[in-house]
């Protein structure tokens, strides 16, 4: 994960500075470092210990086992894998009209074109000019007196100019410049991946609202029942008017917990909207439960060593290394000397008409060399700047891989966690239901009291919810392992062809 680029080494050639004759013969020789990408980590696995190839199995769509496959591609388009036809136009709308998505990709065609924009320093530049005066001077200015003459003056001429790019430091800068093309790039994968998460994450997140809600109000009718039943008793003499009241309460708790699960459905629609460029009062047609999503049964696996070619966000650190190294060697042309060939070729005439007769032709040529001698020591700390910017970038980097390995090894923990959590959930929820219908029965037969019968409603509510979101993590962590892995882009076609697209 270290690069082996020497970022303070002056000619990246390895020759030393000599006379002018050398450097023109050295022209493709470029100071400052040659960019070498960072070593992949030597890692083998994503975690400490050995991961089950196969999850827990527990009954249910949402409860199938799922099995990592090493080395397997990722599809670009990852969100099918959910095989989900509303999920997909979901998704396909969002990309159409996200502004972040139209940002990102004016970000990129903004730096492809200052890259071209860099590349015009290679060569010559050419410049018209052209003028014409009238004007009146005296003999006297020449020891003639009383000789004054009124004329017009007119001149044509193209002006050539190119600095020799002898130290590289030209082609440094455009270096640097396709670097932070590079960067744009994936930083309009990184949008892509985002916003598809996103996008994915809400569905599953309404999809669970919507089953908490569901299940929170067949709760609440059962419930209501219930206290019917209780209120019928207490008109016989059969049960306590403290009876009524602890039944009174659990349906009014119960109750209360809707508007809290409807203001998060709300609100989750609200943000869905805004994913797919329109605005939350526009409203949404599409609908999701967990029974519109399959659980991914196969889970593509990267090899750690590819992961860091496969992240958007490391490619795009890795970019700005390569931008802040470039940087260095332009920063070191500047210190050494510059030259410059300049011509002129036109006409000067008095008369408009003879501008192009070639009695009033006019023509130069010269060359030039500027050495930096003094500058108060601004090329110099430039210099270290560039560097500093380098390590800066470096450890960046670093950082940036070391988050993509973090992702990756929470995500897998998380799969197997979800799976062992369903598991005993379904258990606690098949227990929970079971306890409650006895309890309703013994109490109906004066068994046990009305606070005993509390005990197993609130069990059970508590029970059937966090089935709920036990299910839904095991699907959204899914997609979090996907986002982890960096989304599939490469297999897009053309090593991401869709975002170069972006650029003309």
């Amino acid at each position: 994960m270290t690069s082996s680029v020497d970022p303070r080494r002056s000619i990246g050639c390895g020759l030393p500075v000599m006379t002018l004759a050398a450097a023109l013969s050295a022209t493709a020789c470029a100071v400052g470092p040659d960019f070498k990408r960072p070593d992949a980590p030597q890692a083998t696995a994503y975690t400490a210990e050995p991961l089950p190839q196969k999850t827990t199995a527990s009954p249910g769509p949402s409860g199938v086992p799922q099995v990592l496959r090493n080395g397997a591609e990722l599809p670009a388009q990852w969100w099918t894998l959910f095989r989900s036809p509303k999920l997909d136009a979901l998704v396909q709308q969002a990309l159409a009209a996200s502004p972040d998505v139209a940002s990102a990709q004016a970000a990129l065609r903004q730096a492809h074109e200052n890259y071209l924009a860099q590349q015009g320093g290679l060569f010559p530049q050419f410049d018209g000019n052209g003028g014409a005066t009238r004007q009146k001077i005296s003999g006297a200015s020449f020891g003639a007196p009383g000789q004054n003459s009124i004329y017009s003056l007119f001149n044509a001429t193209v002006n050539v100019s190119y600095t020799l790019d002898v130290w590289g430091g030209v082609r440094r800068g455009v270096e640097a410049q396709a670097a932070q093309d590079e960067y744009q790039r994936f930083q309009l994968e990184g949008t892509y991946l985002t916003l598809t998460s996103n996008v994915v994450t809400a569905a599953i997140q309404e999809a669970s609202l919507r089953g908490q809600i569901e299940a929170t109000q067949q709760i609440i009718d059962a419930d209501r029942r219930q206290l019917e039943v209780v209120r019928r008793q207490f008109d016989l003499g059969g049960v306590s008017k403290l009876d009524v009241l602890v039944e009174q309460t659990q349906l009014a708790n119960e109750q209360a917990l809707l508007p809290s699960l409807q203001k998060q459905l709300l609100q989750n629609r609200d943000q869905l909207a805004v994913l797919l460029g329109q605005t939350p009062g526009q409203g949404l047609d599409a609908q999701f439960t967990l029974a519109d999503l399959q659980l991914p049964a196969e889970l593509p696996l990267s090899l750690p060593s590819k992961l860091v070619e496969q992240r958007p966000d490391v490619r795009a650190q890795e970019a700005q290394l390569h931008a802040a190294s470039a940087q260095i060697g332009v920063a070191t042309a500047n210190m050494l000397p510059q030259i410059t060939i300049s011509g002129q070729y036109g006409g000067t005439t008095t008369n408009f008409g003879d501008l192009l007769h070639s009695g009033s032709n006019v023509w130069s040529i010269g060359a030039g060399v500027t050495q930096p001698l003094f500058h108060g020591g601004e090329l110099l700390h430039k210099k270290r700047a560039a560097v500093a910017a380098y390590d800066q970038a470096a450890a960046q980097y670093r950082g940036t891989v070391l988050n993509a390995f973090r992702d990756v090894a929470q995500a897998l923990h998380a799969l197997q966690a979800d799976a062992d959590a369903l598991q005993a959930q379904d258990a606690a929820a098949k227990a929970a239901s079971e306890s409650l219908r006895l309890s309703r029965a013994r109490f109906a037969s004066g068994s046990i009291s009305s606070l005993d019968l509390l005990v197993a409603q609130r069990s059970d509510l508590q029970a059937r919810i966090s089935l709920l979101q036990a299910q839904a993590a095991r699907y959204a962590d899914s997609a979090a392992l996907f986002q982890a892995l960096g989304g599939g882009w490469w297999n897009r076609g053309g090593d991401g062809a869709a975002t170069r697209a972006a650029a003309p």
